[in-house]
């Protein structure tokens, strides 16, 4: 899975942090985030279950712009 790198936190020390990339295969975005403590967990638990293939998950917004320029390449991506 080629994994294209977009960018991570710009507030981070570079280790453990918020990190965006599209797959380049599928145009799938693929992130990584601050698990969501449980206070998030139960509120999304309203509207449905969290399976244990899928986590919630946190990124903070200053990263918009790093996920929009993903969400762009990935949205050019499948009109290939």
């Amino acid at each position: 899975m080629p994994l294209v790198f977009f960018g991570k936190d710009p507030n981070t020390d570079g280790d453990e942090c918020p990190t965006v990339w599209v797959d380049d295969k599928n145009a799938d975005l693929v992130l990584q985030g601050w698990k969501a403590d449980e206070a998030t967990e139960a509120e999304c638990l309203t509207v449905g279950q969290i399976p244990d293939t899928e986590a919630v998950i946190r990124i903070p917004a200053r990263m918009v712009p790093l996920i929009r320029k993903a969400c762009d390449a990935a949205e050019r991506a499948e009109l290939r």
